[in-house]
This record gives structure tokens, sequence and C-alpha cells, in this order.
């Protein structure tokens, strides 16, 4: 197992699958420097042949309670100081999105604002029973996170949490179908390690193909969507880790992927 440590970040690699804890107590808040070492983080991670998989927690009882307003209030405004802030803290969430290893939230516990944007950019969602979900930006004379969780609730709901700081908890949002579990906060954990595990076993190739092709095809027309993943299905038809694949099955073995 190799281990690594950012100022808000502890990185633990091991079998293929890498956990990124943040741990910057007590809740997790993130500050600019927080939100560069996410994305230095996540480019990193998309990088490393050993790592396959990426699983995301928070430390202690809280996911992340979205931005630090203690650190915004004390900073000292300089120009440009607010847009770098907000680029910042775009791009976080842009390299989740874009790391090319699939990214599992293992929601703790509150992923608020900020951590709901987090949380929005994962791939494969599962929640503790303390897990909650919200927009608190209007409490607290603050906008965004409404456009993350149109990608997870629909239109009454997002407009509901945006207007009044309402939190969905873990059940409710298992209910809703947003998160794929909802377990006892001791089997969270074990619960993304069993997901990330059956991804590791994969070939890489086909998984990072595969990420790249649902992340492109999102926001594309059904035949332009359908399309792109046929073009994707003969790129990864062409890879060492595609026959690799074909002849374990005719074989009846395991298949022997490479690094990716």
């Amino acid at each position: 197992m190799s281990q690594t440590t950012f100022h808000a970040l502890r990185v633990s690699i091991a079998e293929h699958i890498a956990v990124v804890t943040l741990d910057r107590p007590p809740v997790n808040a993130q500050t600019r420097a927080t939100q560069d070492e996410i994305a230095l983080c996540f480019d990193e991670l998309s990088d490393r042949a050993e790592v396959r998989v990426v699983i995301l927690t928070g430390a202690g009882r809280v996911f992340s309670a979205g931005a630090d307003l203690k650190a915004r209030v004390a900073a000292v405004p300089v120009p440009g100081g607010d847009r770098q802030h907000l680029r910042s803290a775009r791009e976080s969430y842009h390299a989740i999105m874009e790391c090319r290893k699939p990214v599992i939230a293992a929601i703790n516990g509150p992923a608020l604002g900020a951590g709901l944007a987090l949380v929005a950019s994962c791939d494969i969602l599962l929640a503790a029973e303390e897990a909650e979900l919200g927009l608190p930006e209007v409490t607290v004379g603050l906008m965004g996170g409404s456009r993350h969780a149109m990608r997870l609730f629909g239109h009454s709901t997002v407009r509901r949490m945006m207007f009044t700081g309402a939190r969905l908890s873990g059940p409710e949002l298992y209910r809703r179908g947003v998160v794929e579990a909802c377990v006892p906060q001791a089997e969270l954990l074990p619960a993304a390690h069993a997901i990330a595990g059956r991804i590791a076993e994969l070939s890489p190739t086909a998984v990072q193909l595969a990420k790249h092709a649902v992340n492109t095809i999102e926001t594309m027309s059904l035949r332009d969507g359908y399309r792109f993943e046929q073009d994707m299905t003969l790129q990864l038809g062409r890879t060492p880790d595609a026959m690799e694949a074909k002849r374990a099955f005719l074989e009846k073995r395991k298949p022997v992927f490479g690094a990716g």
C-alpha cells in the first residue's frame, strides 16, 4: 500500500484502488487551497497506471460542509481574487468528472453546497444512513451548486433545495434512486470497496473508454450519443485488452489485462 498526504487530503492506494479522504477538521470545509489540492490529486490519479478506480470520502462525521465561510470572510480582497477562487472551485469538480478512472463517492455524512458538487461530480454514489445532500447557500447569502444538483434531482426538488436550504437524508436519497445503496456507517467503505474491486478486475482500457464515453454523450442527442458509443466500441475492439478478453472467454479462464 502507498500513502500520500496533502494538506487537506489523504490518499492510499492498494490493489488498484485509490481512497481519497477529505481530511480538514472539523467539517472538511473547502478553501481555495483545498480546491487546488483536489484538482491536483485527481489529475495525478488519472496518470497513475496502478490506479484503476477511486473512492472519495470524508474523515469524521461530515463528507464536506461546503465552502469555508470563515476563510472567505477573513480573506483580503484583491482584484481578480474572487474570480480565481471560483475558477479553482470549478476545476476541482471537473478534475473528478474528467478523471480517467471511475470515482465512487462514499458519502459518510452531510455533503452541502460545494460538498454536493463534489458528490455530483463522481460516477457512482453510496451513502451512509447519516448522509445528507443540501444546498444551504441561500441561507448564508451565497449561490451555487444547483447546476450540479440538477444531475441528481428533478426540477422541483432542486428548486426546493435551492430556495429553502432543505436537505435530503441518506434513506431518502436511496428511495429516490440518487444513490446505489444506503448502509450503516460501518458498512459504507466496505460497500464502496466491493464495487471498486469489481471495477479493478476489469480491463482498465475498457473502463476508461467507458467513462470517457458516458461523460461525452451525457449532453448529446440519442442519435449522436449512440453513434459516439459505437465509435468507442470500434476503438476498444482493436486493443490488446479486448483481444485478451475474447481469448479468455473462449478458453474459460480469467483474463489478464495490461495497465491501461
